[in-house]
């Protein structure tokens, strides 16, 4: 009988131990890679941080931008200059990888752009509107 108890215990274990290998990816991923310039990188890896900085940036500026209240194009400028500086900074100075591996400025610099430029539109005009009527 406790034979039974014991499988039926170790298999659910091994069940459960393969279910969170499949769902682990994320955390797998070790956060201490995103500073570290040794540190390998595929182009999948390296687009998704890439693409979260920037909706982090746009996020936070749209926010800034909306209650300070800015207006005009200029600061839509200003985002975009920013959010490049701040991902050109992070891949070429802190990760210094050879961006040609990963198909150049263009590409790294695009990953990421348009999802944070509307999010950043969002913010912007929610918290623009929400404070100002």
């Amino acid at each position: 009988m406790k034979e039974g108890k014991s499988s039926k215990s170790s298999s659910q274990q091994e069940q459960h131990e393969q279910i969170y290998h499949q769902n682990s990816h994320l955390g797998s991923f070790n956060f201490a890679k995103l500073f570290d310039s040794e540190a390998s990188w595929d182009k999948d890896q390296l687009g998704d941080v890439l693409h979260w900085i920037r909706q982090v940036v746009g996020l936070l500026c749209g926010l800034l931008w909306g209650a300070i209240p800015l207006v005009g194009g200029i600061w839509l400028l200003l985002f975009l200059a920013i959010s490049s500086g701040i991902v050109y900074g992070y891949y070429a100075l802190v990760l210094k990888i050879d961006e040609e591996d990963f198909g150049g400025h263009a590409a790294l610099l695009q990953d990421g752009l348009f999802a944070s430029l509307s999010l950043f539109l969002l913010a912007w005009i929610l918290v623009y509107s929400l404070s100002s009527f």
